[in-house]
């Protein structure tokens, strides 16, 4: 078959929802932005609901409901024998550890330094300050100088006063020394890639973050004493990905012995098709309802940040990608390889921005902007390997 064929069979095998997924998610932002304005009391009220760490809302509710459904049918299809196969792999799980924890906090530092540091200052505004809270631990007086701010009282708090480019900047790194370890899962469904392998490299990133997020991320940042949001980390990981593992492995275990493989393939995953689709798109008129207003109120902000973390998650991907093909990975391992480091966990990093540094810093919007930009790239790459199957090896 040739390359043109297998592309259009790959098409036919797409449902309408998933063949024109990259429209609806730019229908589905409007439409969350759109019910943030009409209705802010409910958008408000919904953001509320959620699990607070050390006065920070690690966990939104409302989302993790809707994650759960967009993983479930994921995790249930998976045959964890090809888990244990795809685990007894080493050079995917060596490439995966390698782009995650060696190459891609230090590019996007690199990056970002340069966009927003550089090349956009002027459009920032090499005077504009941004108030943060005070680092954990620290009590300094008013007038004291802490890395590159200074202690202020604002809106009679004590505040860190710093440059503004510099708090986008952390917001940004916070994202980099963020892998995915949720929405791969979709992006490598989508991709045809080996639901299997990419558990496993899932679960690998998740135990790798519980220690070196913190130690990574406090010496990028270099704000002194960050603590590791251990409490943040297990609590995300363990509703975002174990809950529907485990819910996933029960299902299918259940019903393959009740009711067979056959019936289980051909009756009960047809019913669960849609239900990862649906759940993406209900999930992203939700966070777009949440934070669509502060995107409105600043465009240009968003423009100047999205820039280098679009540069950033491209040049991760072929990085990954690349060097897949160079290994001689098969394609079902390649695609989950370069886009599990590709995507970025933004739930994490929001939160882990609001605690440091505060809800309505740079920070933070900073981390917003991650997710505005990641489910159109992303999906921009799945049509990419989709496109490039080929190359690999079958």
């Amino acid at each position: 078959m040739s390359q043109q064929d297998e592309a259009e069979t790959l098409s036919g095998q797409m449902g309408f929802f998933e063949r024109y997924l990259t429209l609806w998610v730019f229908l589905c932002i409007l439409a969350g932005i759109a019910l943030g304005k009409a209705a802010p009391g409910l958008s408000h009220y919904l953001d509320g609901l959620a699990i607070h760490v050390n006065d920070a809302p690690v966990v939104s509710i409302p989302i993790a409901v809707c994650l759960f459904f967009m993983m479930y049918p994921i995790m249930v299809k998976i045959d964890f024998s090809e888990v244990v196969q795809a685990g007894s792999t080493g050079k995917p799980v060596l490439l995966t550890l390698i782009v995650n924890w060696v190459i891609k906090p230090f590019t996007m530092y690199g990056i970002a330094s340069f966009f927003l540091g550089g090349l956009f200052l002027q459009f920032i505004g090499p005077e504009a300050v941004d108030y943060v809270k005070m680092p954990f631990g620290l009590n300094l007086p008013v007038g004291a100088e802490h890395g590159s701010g200074v202690v202020v009282l604002h809106d009679g708090v004590k505040a860190l006063q710093v440059p503004l480019w510099r708090s986008y900047l952390a917001g940004c790194i916070l994202l980099g020394v963020a892998p995915c370890t949720a929405m791969v899962l979709v992006w490598g469904f989508l991709a045809r890639g080996n639901d299997g392998h990419t558990l496993v490299m899932v679960a690998i990133n998740s135990l790798v973050m519980l220690v070196l997020y913190g130690t990574l991320g406090g010496y990028l940042l270099g704000v002194g004493r960050l603590p590791v949001p251990w409490q943040a980390l297990l609590l995300s990981i363990l509703i975002y990905v174990a809950l529907p593992l485990v819910a996933g492995f029960v299902t299918r275990r259940w019903l393959v012995a009740s009711k067979g493989l056959d019936w289980f393939n051909e009756r009960f995953l047809h019913v669960l098709t849609p239900i990862t689709i649906s759940a993406l798109l209900i999930t992203l008129v939700l966070l777009f309802s949440f934070k669509g207003e502060v995107i409105v109120s600043n465009p240009l902000t968003i423009l100047w940040i999205a820039i280098p973390l679009f540069l950033q998650t491209v040049l991760i991907f072929v990085l990954g990608y690349v060097a897949a093909r160079l290994l001689n990975l098969s394609y079902e391992n390649a695609a989950p390889s370069a886009m599990i480091g590709a995507s970025n966990h933004f739930e994490v990093a929001i939160a882990t921005a609001a605690m440091l540094f505060g809800l309505s810093s740079g920070a933070a919007l900073a981390t917003v902007v991650g997710v505005l930009i990641e489910v159109p790239v992303m999906l921009l790459l799945v049509r990419v390997c989709l496109r490039t199957k080929g190359w690999f090896a079958a």
